[in-house]
């Protein structure tokens, strides 16, 4: 057996479904199998593209804050309400459930680390960004 250490802000980790873990480069292959345990560097917003909400409507999804500071946003279920937001710092996370469209926005530059299932996953213009 041969361990490496895994540089996790350049590599994706991919935890399959027969149990194996594997490193690859970042790319988000929405057909890969298994989760993927993401960490990225962000200065801006437009790292995290907060005019855009995201959905991964085959797993619930886990953000963690690992350095600075962070906003989740949670698209209203219902018409008439306003988005919910849920403030994360460092060494903090969310679940973020299964099909709920959600969104970050940066209060500093942060490391953020997500892991979630990419299939099923997409982005949708927030309009009135």
């Amino acid at each position: 057996m041969s361990a490496t250490p895994i540089d996790l802000f350049t590599s994706f980790i991919n935890l399959r479904p027969d149990g194996q873990a594997h490193a690859g480069e970042q790319t988000f292959d929405l057909g890969r199998e298994g989760w993927h345990i993401m960490t990225f560097h962000v200065e801006t917003d437009a790292d995290v593209h907060a005019d855009h909400w995201e959905i991964h409507s085959d797993a619930d999804e886990i953000v963690s804050c690992l350095t600075g500071g962070i906003r989740m946003y949670f698209r209203p279920e219902r018409e008439g309400e306003g988005e919910k937001e849920v403030g994360l710092t460092s060494g903090t996370a969310v679940v973020v459930p299964r099909g709920r469209w959600h969104r970050i926005e940066l209060d500093a530059p942060s490391d953020i680390m997500s892991v979630t299932v990419l299939r099923g996953s997409r982005l949708e213009e927030r309009t009135g960004a």
